[in-house]
């Protein structure tokens, strides 16, 4: 399907521009100049949720239930990078090393426990990262959680371990806690932007977070400014962008959802400022051909920006 090139778009950070060590500044040249358009875009494949969310979100797409399909659609659709946690990583990287980046994540948690105070614990370290050849690490922070105080120390240590080792820092920040679906919920505009700001506060080099959306019925519960503002997707997005500074960020794709759907998400993202994408259900949950025809889609649109 044909689209139209934007008439406005807000610039996206250089990396030359965010205070890198030479060995992060390598490492991400890796990821957005080496596959794709080259134009410091990147989509990064992650799949990570067997861990998250447990079997149940392979059911639409059987194949991706064995993690070699999802490296192989990784390296046939010429992705930037994956992010794995660290067994899937030794046992299934050596079928790829040296054809997709590895994006090593650090912690996870399962959705088994109550989600009203979460945390993610850590089962990697940034050792692991460098032993396995990757070029960056991943972690998901909780922010507004109650023990976001551990949450934040727990980035603290990271940080500091990938800045002695010159690994880049992709953080998956996420509104989660009673506290802040008492304040709109967890994609609310104002919840995504906060995200947003607190990541790249605490140090990260690319953020990843939601699509903001609006809820008519939560509004009302959001902190001012927010609950009196009309909702524009793609003006909701460059506040967030706006939020996380020189700090990269890339949107999610969430739950799967319907082509165009997705790519009226991903052309607002990009007009906003994004850097890129990281979908991962609403690629490997299709079928290997259709998830090809959905990459060739996205990496088109990643070329005009």
């Amino acid at each position: 399907m044909a689209t139209e090139t934007p008439a406005v778009r807000v610039a996206r950070p250089r990396l030359e521009d965010m205070g890198l060590s030479l060995g992060k500044l390598t490492r991400l040249r890796q990821l957005f100049y080496q596959r794709g358009p080259k134009n410091g875009t990147l989509m990064l494949l992650p799949l990570d949720q067997g861990l998250e969310h447990g079997p149940r979100d392979f059911f639409d797409n059987p194949d991706s239930l064995d993690p070699a399909y999802v490296l192989r659609l990784a390296r046939d659709g010429n992705y930037s990078g994956v992010a794995l946690q660290v067994g899937l990583a030794k046992k299934y990287m050596p079928e790829v090393a040296g054809e997709v980046p590895l994006i090593l994540k650090l912690n996870g948690k399962t959705e088994i426990p109550p989600d009203d105070a979460p945390i993610s614990p850590p089962n990697a370290q940034v050792e692991d990262a460098v032993a396995l050849g990757a070029v960056a690490v991943g972690y998901t922070l909780y922010v507004g959680s109650a023990r976001q105080d551990e949450d934040f120390v727990q980035l603290m240590s990271v940080r500091r371990e990938a800045e002695r080792l010159g690994m880049p820092v992709v953080v998956w920040s996420y509104p989660r806690g009673k506290a802040v679906e008492a304040k709109g919920g967890r994609d609310s505009t104002w919840a995504v932007e906060y995200a947003a700001r607190v990541a790249c506060e605490l140090g990260a080099d690319i953020v990843k977070v939601n699509m903001p959306v609006h809820d008519p019925e939560k509004a009302q519960l959001m902190p001012k400014p927010y609950n009196a503002m009309a909702y524009d997707m793609r003006e909701a997005f460059t506040r967030v962008v706006k939020s996380a500074g020189r700090t990269p960020v890339l949107l999610s794709g969430g739950t799967k959802t319907g082509d165009d759907e997705l790519l009226t998400r991903a052309r607002a993202a990009l007009e906003a400022g994004a850097t890129g994408f990281i979908f991962g259900r609403n690629v490997w949950q299709r079928p290997h051909a259709d998830a090809v025809a959905l990459i060739e889609r996205l990496w088109a649109l990643l070329g005009q920006f």
